[in-house]
């Protein structure tokens, strides 16, 4: 991981950075359905409301999904009517269907969703990054506070895979350009924070990239198989520690700060939910989050039961 910790009383002050005025995206997404039915439509302007209910979407994956049904019970428990949409796919759907109409909330993460926004922005500091994303954010999209819990990217390998090709790093994988198979979901074979990236930080090329999941059952049956060599994985994911996997360092800081943070329309964005979120933002930490993905991905229960549960066991529910 590259986040390096910072004071509270910094981090305090970094978190309650708003992007109340969002600007035209620097890279904005221009082609394809702007709405899951395909029928397009944009957010409306002006002051935001949440009186007629709103619509979260979530990516999928288990920790999406997870906090996708957390900030339904901090919104409930503050009196909004939602809804949850669960499992809706990658970025490059939700967003679009966020300026859309189709929802209107989204659970994000900070780097990852600037390096979508503006692939080539530097920033990897938490209150750098939620200034260029204030910048590079659709008209009619908002970030809120980014919350203490975080969730980087990671490029593991065995414990054998290691050992055999002498890696510690990302940049030991340049050594065997052409040798090693990376499994990964399939829009990490273009993101900066993935394949690219690593080509142009590191210099790195693999013999193959295999299409998977993320962080899910077929990468990660795929690296105890052998069938790739390097699995991209979240650091939250307690397989990593379980089966005594080997993150690669980053030492040119390739992977930014993964802070999670609520992606917003402008039309929903009223007080009551931005201080409904940043209560869960200021409570959900990196352990507890690492927790529920263990609940769901290993005991199978259910997301939006360990949700409730979490919830209501940190004063979150409805009342």
């Amino acid at each position: 991981m590259t986040h390096q910790p910072h004071s509270t009383t910094r981090r305090s002050l970094l978190g309650g950075l708003l992007a109340a005025a969002a600007v035209p995206a620097l890279a904005a997404c221009s082609s394809g359905i702007t709405s899951l039915d395909g029928k397009g439509g944009g957010g409306s302007g002006g002051a935001g409301s949440s009186a007629g209910g709103i619509t979260i979407g979530t990516a999928n994956f288990t920790e999406n999904q997870v906090l996708g049904y957390l900030y339904a019970e901090a919104l409930q428990a503050a009196g909004v009517k939602t809804e949850v949409r669960a499992n809706l796919g990658t970025r490059e759907i939700l967003i679009p269907a966020l300026e859309g109409g189709d929802i209107d909330l989204l659970p994000e993460y900070q780097g990852a969703l600037l390096h979508y926004l503006d692939p080539k922005a530097k920033a990897t500091e938490e209150g750098e990054m939620q200034n260029a994303l204030a910048i590079a954010l659709p008209k009619g999209l908002q970030i809120l506070p980014y919350g203490m819990a975080e969730d980087s990217d990671a490029f593991v390998v065995t414990p054998a895979t290691a050992e055999k090709y002498g890696l510690t790093s990302l940049a030991d994988l340049a050594k065997q350009n052409g040798k090693l198979v990376i499994g990964a979901a399939p829009e990490v074979k273009k993101r900066t924070v993935g394949a690219v990236g690593l080509k142009d930080v590191y210099g790195v090329e693999f013999k193959e990239f295999k299409s998977l999941d993320s962080s899910g059952p077929l990468v990660k049956g795929a690296l105890k198989k052998g069938d790739v060599d390097v699995a991209n994985l979240f650091t939250t994911d307690t397989d990593i520690a379980a089966e005594g996997w080997v993150v690669l360092t980053d030492p040119k800081n390739l992977i930014p700060g993964q802070h999670v943070v609520p992606l917003i329309a402008d039309r929903a964005a009223d007080s009551t939910v931005r201080k409904a979120l940043a209560r869960l933002g200021a409570t959900l930490t990196t352990k507890d989050l690492t927790e529920l993905n263990r609940l769901v991905d290993k005991d199978k229960k259910d997301p939006e039961d360990v949700a409730h549960e979490w919830a209501a066991a940190h004063g979150l529910t409805q009342k």
